[in-house]
């Protein structure tokens, strides 16, 4: 896929769906996402809050908060204009777990952890973005009947043994999410939240990109042991997880910034 600045500044055009402006800087880099599963469950406030920045306010929906495990594979991905193979390979695969929170009144996610399977990218991502980034072994094959094969183990002692292993496709129409419903809250979300742990300081990082097309997924999961390893005590539910699947998102994104330059 070839890269062009214009390309990215058009969909900077396309705003209507967010729920606030775009930041007023110059975004500082690009990624496309590809072949992306949303698995949600609910999980109890109270068990995530002590797990989270006490400065960040525990997201819910209809008195439920959720958790999220989300592999997809990340393409192009470079610096404002940077030709593609710079600094890094700007292939490769990602696995997050997540949480939604809010921030003086804004909403984002909250990352517990993001594995992925480029070591320099981990170490930019951990130096820049104040992010839990793990390196890890991944693999992602898309077999011939649209399913995707997906294979994640960690291997970095900062961060446990974490393992995911899965089968998944799309099962239904693609679709966008209405305002005011779960998949709306669950996916339409324009910025992460990250803190410094000496400082307790808040960091923002914006995202852009088009409204989600999702499609109804389902999966057949071998192993995922992402969550576990977050804390003591927390554990996925013994409910099947809601599922969601989407093929492309073109994205941006701009630098990090400390929540007092608000």
């Amino acid at each position: 896929m070839s890269f062009s600045n214009d390309r990215y500044d058009v969909l900077l055009e396309n705003i209507k769906h967010r729920p606030y402006p775009l930041p007023s800087s110059i975004w500082l880099m690009t990624q496309t996402w590809t072949d992306l599963l949303f698995m949600h469950w609910p999980i109890s406030a109270q068990v995530l809050r002590d797990l989270i920045p006490s400065s960040l306010e525990v997201d819910t929906f209809d008195g439920d908060a959720w958790i999220g495990v989300v592999p997809f594979g990340m393409n192009n991905v470079r610096f404002r204009g940077t030709p593609k193979f710079a600094p890094f390979n700007s292939n490769f695969l990602e696995l997050n777990v997540r949480t939604y929170v809010r921030y003086k009144g804004k909403s984002g996610v909250y990352f517990f952890s993001l594995d992925a399977s480029h070591p320099i990218a981990v170490e930019v991502a951990r130096a820049s973005f104040k992010l839990p980034y793990y390196h890890a072994r991944m693999t992602k094959k898309n077999l011939a009947d649209e399913t995707v094969a997906y294979r994640s183990v960690r291997v970095d002692s900062r961060g446990g043994e974490a393992v995911f292993e899965a089968t998944y496709r799309a099962i239904g129409q693609a679709f966008f999410a209405a305002p005011g419903t779960l998949e709306n809250w669950l996916t339409e979300r324009y910025c992460l939240f990250s803190s410094d742990s000496r400082s307790d300081e808040v960091f923002i990082g914006e995202v852009h990109h088009a409204q989600w097309s999702l499609q109804p997924a389902e999966a057949e999961v071998a192993k995922n042991t992402m969550v576990e390893v977050i804390g003591q005590g927390i554990k996925l539910p013994p409910t099947q997880p809601l599922l969601h699947y989407s093929k492309e998102l073109l994205t941006v994104e701009w630098t990090l910034r400390k929540s007092s330059g608000q």
